[in-house]
């Protein structure tokens, strides 16, 4: 681990930015600006990205210290969630997650929100586990779960809290690729055909079609 929870390193046409807070994760106000700043510099000098958690866990999600706290700061915290989903969902530069680890709640939104998502091997546990701790899924959730979710596994994913492992979600659409011996470097090999392969004006024009309207759904009750 760093300093910083979030790292950005550049490996040829990729920006590698690596979340590693030691521990699980968790998504803090804290870290939450670090990605935010991470994702900005990548824009600016990448030609994709890789987005990477630590050995054995990929997100725990949003800091459920904060989240059953209540008040002001959990619905702080809630909404700059919302915006780093969209961010990525909406990011003009082709995003492949690679998924270290762990993936749950706010974790697996990531993985809804990147384009490619690869997962190392390991008994790993992915899901939207929201239901189950007490909090419902935002707008924009469900909306991201509905684009990238398999129809057969849709309702059973959002409502009632299915978790499952890296085979199984791929079938359902957490994943396209489970069991890689390398993740990350997998990640970074795909994410480098798309910057080398892509034209970059195209994608980014595609991008603003193809998510319209998402950013609605943070507005919505």
């Amino acid at each position: 681990m760093s300093d910083t929870p979030v790292t950005v390193s550049m490996v040829g046409p990729v920006a590698l930015v690596s979340i590693d807070d030691g521990k699980v994760n968790a998504l803090t106000p804290d870290l939450l600006d670090s990605l935010f700043g991470a994702l900005d510099a990548a824009e600016a000098n990448a030609g994709a990205v890789v987005l990477s958690g630590r050995p054995g866990v990929f997100c725990a999600g949003l800091d459920l210290n904060v989240m059953r706290g209540g008040g002001s700061a959990a619905q702080d915290l809630l909404g700059k969630g919302g915006e780093i989903f969209l961010r990525l969902a909406e990011f003009p530069r082709p995003i492949v997650a690679a998924c270290t680890g762990h993936a749950l709640a706010a974790g697996a939104v990531m993985l809804l929100s990147c384009d490619i998502r690869i997962c190392a091997a390991g008994t790993y546990k992915i899901g939207l586990n929201e239901v189950a701790i007490g909090l419902p899924l935002p707008p924009l959730v469900v909306a991201l779960a509905r684009a990238r979710l398999s129809p057969r596994h849709f309702t059973r994913a959002c409502n009632t809290a299915q978790v499952y492992s890296p085979t199984e979600a791929v079938d359902v659409g957490f994943l396209d690729e489970a069991g890689s011996a390398d993740a990350t470097g997998e990640a970074l090999r795909v994410a480098t055909e798309f910057a080398e392969g892509l034209d970059a004006n195209a994608f980014a024009t595609t991008r603003r079609r193809t998510c319209a309207g998402l950013g609605e759904a943070i507005t919505r009750n």
